[in-house]
């Protein structure tokens, strides 16, 4: 392991007190407890609270997502493993201004435990929650399966329809119905060039040939799919393309949201590359892409790959989409997205 931190044990420390010592004008830690980050951008007083949690090592997912028309918490554990309840129930009272929580997340089984008692503990202070996942990564189980998939950078777009609802002023309800829609509408495949390594293990997560790429893994470093040998970067928007309108047919006519996700070690110029087919297999189908978003959103340590990400947009989608919003590491306006 050869990486630029301290010592293992207080990496996720380390990392959010330098996220509030850099952007602490925006975002803090609630009460100087550093796995929780509330958003201190000017918000309206009677909005529904937004929040998620997940563990880290996935910057600028979920952490990143914390400011304006996005998130308005964000509970983390050490890398890829789910903070405690205490802590989510502990963001969930301080970002309820009285009309109820949104708790947004990916569908792993430590968030979903651990959210759950948060949300009944919470229930006892008459805090109102509703828990929507996301279980965008179509390699991770089939259609009839779709239940068991994981939630990965589609997770995002749902951030981005959710908070721009609840800044709105919608209620919780419709908050959470927005952003099942948003899922519902979202599908996710990801490719891996290489593995990453967790800082407490030292040692690759998993493996991957030098001459191989991995087909669906997970961000943790699930088994995907398959494994390939090595292909161009044409042949791996071609197969996302494939695989997502396989699993969620698009018409002549639709407009979409893709999005190229780089896991953490891929430049931005191949992310471009990959972009450039799927913008040219979607526009060849007759469909439009709206408001693209290419760079990292959702990394995996420094794993080398990306995903490939599509929700199939309606007319209230497209409008929440292009809200404008604003965190440190993110930022909407009708022009299009910023990193």
């Amino acid at each position: 392991m050869k990486k630029l931190l301290n010592t293992a044990d207080s990496f996720v420390r380390d990392t959010m007190e330098g996220i509030e010592a850099a952007y602490g004008d925006r975002v803090g830690l609630l009460d100087g407890d550093y796995r929780v980050l509330v958003s201190r951008y000017p918000t309206r007083q009677d909005k529904v609270g937004v929040v998620t949690a997940g563990g880290s090592g996935h910057l600028p997912l979920f952490l990143g997502y914390v400011g304006q028309g996005l998130l308005d918490g964000c509970a983390v554990g050490e890398v890829f493993a789910s903070p405690s309840a205490q802590k989510m129930a502990d963001m969930i009272r301080a970002c309820d201004r009285g009309r109820g929580v949104l708790c947004l997340y990916g569908n792993y089984n430590g968030d979903l435990f651990n959210f759950r008692m948060a949300c009944d503990d919470v229930d006892l202070d008459d805090i109102e929650t509703r828990q929507v996942l996301a279980r965008d990564d179509v390699a991770s189980a089939p259609p009839e399966e779709a239940s068991r998939r994981r939630g990965v950078a589609g997770l995002v777009l749902a951030f981005k329809t959710a908070g721009a609802a609840a800044q709105e002023g919608l209620g919780l309800e419709e908050v959470a119905a927005v952003a099942q829609r948003t899922l519902d509408r979202t599908r996710t495949i990801g490719f891996a060039l290489s593995p990453c390594v967790v800082p407490r293990v030292g040692e690759p997560t998993f493996s991957v040939g030098e001459d191989d790429i991995e087909v669906g893994m997970g961000i943790h470093g699930e088994a995907g799919i398959e494994t390939r040998p090595m292909m161009s970067a044409h042949e791996v928007a071609q197969l996302a393309v494939e695989t997502i309108e396989a699993d969620m047919p698009l018409s002549e006519g639709e407009e979409v949201c893709v999005m190229v996700n780089g896991l953490g070690a891929t430049p931005l110029e191949e992310q471009l590359i990959v972009y450039r087919s799927v913008h040219s297999l979607l526009s060849a189908r007759g469909v439009g892409i709206v408001m693209p978003h290419v760079g990292e959103y959702a990394t995996s340590m420094e794993m080398a790959g990306l995903s490939v990400t599509v929700l199939r947009l309606d007319d209230q989608l497209r409008g929440l989409l292009q809200a404008p919003a604003v965190s440190p590491f993110y930022t909407a306006t009708s022009a299009g997205t910023s990193r």
